[in-house]
This record gives structure tokens, C-alpha cells and sequence, in this order.
């Protein structure tokens, strides 16, 4: 019955760890495995300890240390949550291993059919909701790479940095070339929502019109 438990709170991690390995989140596979396990020895050892001590009249609990867990695998997903300019990203993730920790404490008090069908909805929730949500309207995505070739690099950098927060872009500058006195910006900008394409030619209007800059163009 304990191999069992375990058994169950291992395919749990594996299933949700492997849409989180396979998408290149922070958590992945073998920590998702970890936390279900982990979860999963917990309550079943919480049960050991009721059941050993409750013949000496020794009143305990079985739900303590497993509500323990669920708290304490907050830190764990708080150090998957990183912010990005004006984006935050491992809510997800963070909720995850949340969710399979959760998953694994139902699988350690034995209730295996609240834990598969548990695992089942995280993964349609990871999956199918993920290519759900990219239809929605208000949830396009449109990235650019881009080449600024201009003679003033201080104020090519502050006017491309100005126009990204000015229309909601988020700019990632990756690599600078000079050339006789001429400097090429190469950077990543992305912008969201549903004006996403608009506030797009809008920023490269606005930064076609800095000084020093001569052209601006994809790559």
C-alpha cells in the first residue's frame, strides 16, 4: 500500500514536470517529482504516527504535518517567480508545484482517484487552456527583432528604452556593432494585448524619429 501511494505521487509529479520540462520552466521534471513525493511521504507518515501513538491515549493529529506542506511549498514556488520589465513571470509554475504537492498529500492518505483526476485537470488546465488563453484576443503576442542603425548611441538607447514603456513594449537589447563611427542596436521587442500591432508601429515611428538615428529595420 506505501509503494502504491508513492507510485501514484510520482506519476503525478511526472505528468505535470514533464509539461513544465517540455514548455523550459524553472521548475521541471525531477522537482515536481521531488515535491509530490516528498508531500506523499509526509502524509503517509503522519498516519504512521496516528496510528502508532493512539493506543497509549496519545491524541495526535494526522493532518498536521501535511497541512504544513501545503505552506511551506510556497517558498519553493516563490523562487520560481521571476519579473521582467513590466511582465512577472513563474505564476504558473509557482501553482504547479502548489498543485502537486496538494496531489501528493491525496495520494499519501490513500484517496488515489481524488489524485488522478486531480492530475488530469492540472494537465488540461497546463495544456489545453495554455492554447485556449493564446486565442483570446486580449492575449496576442507579437515579437520583433530589430537593427537601429543610428550615430548617437546614447540617444538611440534612451529613445528606444522611452518609446518601449511609453506603448507597453518590453525591450531586450542583445547586441551592439560599430562600423566607421556608425552603431547598430540589435534588440528583441514584444508587445501584448490586443493594440499589441498598433503600439508596435507606433514605437517604430517614434523611434525613426530620434535624433542621430538613420534607419531602423527587421532582422
Amino acid at each position: 500500500e506505501m509503494f502504491l501511494r508513492l507510485a501514484c505521487a510520482l506519476l503525478i509529479g511526472a505528468v505535470i514536470g514533464t509539461e513544465r520540462e517540455y514548455t523550459h520552466r524553472p521548475a521541471g521534471l525531477r522537482t515536481h517529482i521531488l515535491v509530490s513525493v516528498g508531500s506523499c511521504a509526509v502524509m503517509i507518515t503522519s498516519q504512521m504516527i496516528f496510528v502508532r501513538y493512539i493506543p497509549f491515549g496519545i491524541t495526535a493529529d494526522p493532518a498536521r504535518l501535511s497541512a504544513q506542506v501545503i505552506s511551506g511549498v510556497g517558498f519553493l514556488g516563490a523562487g520560481t517567480i521571476m519579473r521582467e520589465g513590466l511582465t512577472v513571470k513563474g505564476l504558473t509554475t509557482a501553482a504547479s508545484l502548489w498543485t502537486v504537492a496538494c496531489l501528493g498529500i491525496a495520494a499519501g492518505a490513500g484517496f488515489y482517484d481524488l489524485a488522478i483526476m486531480g492530475m488530469l485537470f492540472a494537465f488540461i488546465a497546463l495544456t489545453f487552456f495554455e492554447w485556449l488563453q493564446n486565442l483570446l484576443p486580449g492575449n496576442k503576442r507579437y515579437i520583433y527583432d530589430l537593427a537601429v542603425e543610428c550615430t548617437d548611441i546614447g540617444v538611440a538607447m534612451d529613445k528606444i528604452n522611452r518609446a518601449g514603456e511609453t506603448f507597453h513594449g518590453r525591450v531586450q537589447h542583445q547586441k551592439l556593432v560599430e562600423n566607421d563611427g556608425i552603431f547598430t542596436i540589435y534588440f528583441r521587442v514584444d508587445f501584448n494585448g490586443r493594440r499589441a500591432d498598433k503600439h508596435f508601429h507606433k514605437f517604430l515611428s517614434e523611434v525613426s524619429c530620434a535624433s542621430g538615428v538613420r534607419c531602423v529595420q527587421n532582422v
